[in-house]
């Protein structure tokens, strides 16, 4: 078999062992043999480019190349279903489906209502070719590029299974709750806002314009309808089987029932059952069974009239607040947490519920004692709603007040104008705060060191090698005794000796010992890997672009979209540092709170000089020079405003810089003109029909160019 072959096949096998993995439960593989199978695939596609496919499984681990959504018309309206909470709207929903059906007799497939975002996912000949987002119900956000990360979604379904050529099926994209736990704890270390339910985090995931966040984040779908020409079966039950044998994650908890009496006890069951499942459900939805019948049901202007969503209650619980603690996340943010006594509550066993801030306390008037009642937001996060006042006696202690000063480190809290949340300014000495900036430092979308985790950078942090990220560029290596030890650059083998060595070392010595990491080295090459490969990832950071460093650097709120339209437009880290407020929000996407934080990080002298000691250490602290392709725009100031069909709107500012022209975010009388793209803002069109600037269209701009 040749290697174009041996792509062909294992690509195959790969997309059979994902269905076999994560629709059927029943791998017949190792882990180890499924990751040899698929380095071996990225292997041979990097020899052959030739053979590049969108839809091979190697896609799965997503990209970080920039992507902007474009906005493309559903083929059928994605209409909302309407909602009931009570068992009456159910009768009588299903009187009336009887009298729009005349008497005939009908069934009704009763499903879980996953809690999610809603996709239609588009398949022609058995390969995807577009998943797009509901959006408005007419058209939705093409976001194929990160659905092909999502592992429980086939790229191309197994031959000879009976699809249609062309066929459209509809589910809901989910994070399960053990990566919504995993990526809020994480979140909550690094001091970010929590997301409040999974459909929020999932939303926001698969909205990223980067998609290897979605391949690290393990988005799920769950398929629950079939649209096309020439879909297979009259019954929709009989149809969603027909899509799980086509290799399609179909929910089992799907049945159908044949009385009113059958849908009572499906809704009783799934009340209860739904706390076992491994992602968030907020109710049931009722389809009339039969295609045939919907067609006649029909549909409203929003919603059709042979479906209806029965949402369930939302669980609460009383339990007695015990204590209220403080806990600093990485940006110094000091969240107040409430420990209670332990309470059942949607089948899990609750002690613990954010409070939020300072207002959540006041505005529930706290005291420690007080009896309280504790609901699940989106059915996992448990926050406090309520306190029964009735129970609150002699016996209650005191109102709960927010602390003045940091329970870390005992600098006095801040809370800045137009925010919620209190802070800790020591952010040089706060030990939370320097492990969690080191810890974001060192990811995979900043400098990516890798080798660094959470463990092992509070192992550093204690054993007094790093009160900064600059530190980690004042590390090498000393072999001794056997073992190798990661020191600062000033301690010297002849000094690591007479600390540790036996026969060298005395407890009478006035000199403490170094700070060091101890690292066992390999039997037969006498190196540490670990030593060596930390080392190695620590100098290859040091070639990251500026962009990414300034988004390593942690300041307040500059992201990794607005660290890059800082970087693009500045150029250097000098002139960000000597910029004006005015001169910040000139950046497209940089207001008050973005631009009030990058002055004050400049301003604070511990965060000038961990700039200047990264910078000395050799790090990126400027834009390469872009190559100018031309002058037809020299001197020029050009504002980008709308959604374009033939470049993104990086892309064109690219495009304006390399040919001598500046681009500039807000209209001014200075402005030379507007390109203008499809759905311009309003205000943006009446300024400069007010100030007489022109605008030019994408064609009459690319024109310009040539």
């Amino acid at each position: 078999m040749n290697e174009q072959d041996r792509i062909l096949s294992l690509r195959k096998e790969l997309h059979e062992h994902n269905r076999r993995y994560y629709v059927e439960n029943a791998p017949i593989i190792s882990d180890q043999k499924f990751d040899e199978m698929m380095h071996e695939l990225q292997r041979l596609e990097e020899l052959h480019p030739e053979m590049a496919d969108a839809n091979s499984p190697t896609m799965r681990v997503g990209s970080d190349l920039q992507q902007d959504f474009v906005q493309v018309a559903h083929q059928y309206p994605m209409l909302s279903l309407g909602n009931t909470y009570n068992r009456n709207d159910v009768e009588s929903f299903y009187e009336r489906v009887r009298q729009g059906l005349e008497g005939q007799d009908f069934e009704i497939c009763c499903e879980l209502k996953f809690d999610g975002l809603s996709i239609s996912l588009v398949y022609e000949h058995g390969r995807l070719v577009r998943a797009l987002t509901r959006g408005d119900g007419q058209k939705g956000d093409d976001v194929t590029s990160n659905v092909r990360t999502i592992s429980s979604i086939p790229l191309q379904l197994p031959e000879g299974t009976g699809y249609p050529e062309h066929f459209e099926i509809r589910g809901e994209v989910l994070l399960p709750w053990e990566s919504f736990d995993r990526l809020n704890r994480q979140r909550e270390a690094d001091g970010d806002a929590l997301f409040a339910n999974p459909r929020n985090a999932a939303s926001g995931t698969l909205k990223s314009k980067d998609s290897r966040v979605v391949a690290e984040r393990r988005l799920d779908a769950y398929l629950y309808y079939l649209l096309g020409d020439d879909i297979p079966h009259e019954s929709h039950y009989d149809n969603m089987q027909q899509a799980r044998r086509w290799g399609f994650r179909v929910s089992n908890a799907m049945k159908v029932a044949h009385s009113l009496e059958d849908i009572y006890a499906y809704i009783d069951y799934w009340n209860e059952a739904r706390h076992s499942l491994p992602v968030a459900t907020d109710g049931i939805v009722l389809k009339v069974n039969s295609i045939d019948q919907q067609e006649v049901l029909g549909y409203t202007a929003k919603s059709p009239r042979w479906a209806i969503a029965y949402k369930f209650q939302a669980e609460r619980a009383l339990t007695r607040l015990e204590e209220v603690t403080f806990q600093v996340g990485r940006t110094g943010a000091v969240t107040p947490v409430a420990n209670m006594q332990p309470v059942l509550l949607a089948g899990t066993v609750v002690k613990r519920a954010s409070l939020h801030n300072e207002d959540i306390i006041k505005q529930l008037d706290l005291r420690v004692g007080d009896y309280v009642y504790v609901e699940k937001a989106g059915e996992i996060i448990p926050q406090i709603v309520s306190v029964e006042l009735s129970k609150r006696d002699e016996n209650t202690g005191k109102r709960v007040e927010f602390i003045a000063h940091c329970p870390e480190c005992g600098t006095p809290l801040v809370r800045y104008d137009g925010e919620a949340a209190h802070y800790c300014p020591n952010d040089a000495q706060c030990p939370p705060q320097i492990k969690g900036r080191i810890e974001h430092f060192v990811s995979r979308d900043a400098m990516n060191i890798m080798g660094l985790g959470s463990e092992r950078i509070d192992d550093f942090v204690t054993a007094g090698l790093l009160y900064s990220a600059a530190d980690l560029y004042n590390l090498h290596a000393v072999a001794l005794d056997g073992r190798w030890a990661l020191v600062h650059r000033d301690v010297s083998a002849e000094a690591l000796r007479e600390a540790f060595e036996p026969n060298l070392f005395s407890e009478e010595s006035e000199t403490p010992a170094p700070a060091c990491i101890f690292f066992s080295a390999d039997s037969k090459t006498g190196r540490s890997l670990t030593c060596d490969n930390l080392l190695k990832a620590i100098e290859d950071s040091r070639k990251v672009t500026f962009d990414r460093v300034l988004y390593a650097l942690g300041i307040r709120f500059v992201g990794k979209v607005a660290a890059k339209a800082l970087a693009q437009h500045f150029r250097d880290i000098d002139a960000l540092r000597k910029a004006t407020k005015e001169e910040l929000q000139m950046v497209e996407g940089i207001g008050d709170i973005i631009a009030d934080s990058v002055i004050r990080y400049f301003s604070s002298a511990a965060d000038d000089n961990l700039t200047r000691r990264l910078e000395e250490a050799g790090l990126q602290m400027s834009m390469p020079e872009s190559k100018q392709l031309g002058n037809a725009l020299e001197g020029m100031g050009i504002v980008i405003s709308g959604t374009f069909e033939h470049h993104s709107r990086d892309e064109y500012k690219r495009m304006i810089e390399d040919h001598g022209g500046k681009n500039v975010s807000s209209i001014s009388k200075k402005t030379s003109f507007i390109l203008a793209g499809e759905n311009m803002g309003p205000s943006k069109l009446e300024k400069a029909q007010k100030l007489g600037v022109r605008l030019v269209n994408e064609e009459e701009f690319l024109g310009m160019l040539q």
